[in-house]
């Protein structure tokens, strides 16, 4: 009886292994949702650190987004540009369960990094990458914040008083970016446990705010 209540009282993603090439808020958001969930997540930085590291200081010194989506992690410094830096990043990858990334679009790639060629090295692996615009069309190279995609998805057209469109009070792309990757990671989990074999997940700002425009979109009409 007390190995069963024991076993039942485990976090749901205990003993996996997530490694997150992160910055700023969406993947770091996803990433602590499965750190609350119990995973081992390492964050790795780039030499300057997260650029969330300075947002603000009013977290008692740390950054307010930064202090929210990063608790339970552990951080790691790297420049996988550097040989002996991506030979550890290689090694962390083929123990690792997820693979997260938001960085600039095509870095990883460019490095040997990328969600197609990590799934060929390890069929197990479950890649997410979060952008702003998503993969294989004309704006997947671009860079996007959130502020910008608040426009262009409309978002600031139904928030603010009438003639004074406004932006909403917290940086909901990336929010929501971040939420949909975590959702889409745990159905890709639910489905390696049937198939043996990872996926491969695309998050991209704009689908998520576009997604919640739907309703306005067709009052419109």
């Amino acid at each position: 009886m007390n190995e069963e209540l024991s076993m039942v009282a485990r976090a749901p993603l205990e003993g996996l292994l997530i490694v997150s090439a992160e910055q700023a808020v969406a993947a770091p958001l996803a990433t602590c949702r499965l750190a609350d969930a119990g995973a081992r997540v390492i964050k790795i930085e780039r030499p300057e650190g997260d650029s969330a590291r300075g947002y603000d200081r009013v977290a008692d010194g740390m950054s307010s987004y930064f202090a929210w989506g990063n608790r339970g992690k552990e951080s790691l410094v790297l420049d996988y540009k550097q040989a002996q830096d991506a030979a550890l990043l290689e090694k962390l990858l083929s123990r690792a369960d997820v693979f997260v990334q938001n960085i600039a679009p095509g870095a990883l790639a460019r490095a040997g990094f990328g969600s197609s060629d990590l799934r060929k090295r390890y069929p197990r692996l479950i890649t997410c990458d979060i952008s702003g615009y998503g993969t294989d069309n004309p704006g997947s190279d671009l860079k996007a914040y959130d502020l910008l995609v608040q426009c262009e998805s409309g978002l600031v057209s139904i928030s603010g008083a009438p003639g004074h469109p406004g932006r909403i009070g917290v940086s909901i792309c990336d929010i929501g970016a971040g939420m949909n990757a975590a959702i889409g990671i745990f159905a890709a989990l639910a489905q390696r446990e049937r198939t043996g074999l990872g996926s491969s997940i695309s998050i991209s700002l704009f689908d998520g705010a576009a997604d919640w425009m739907s309703v306005p979109y067709v009052f419109e009409r």
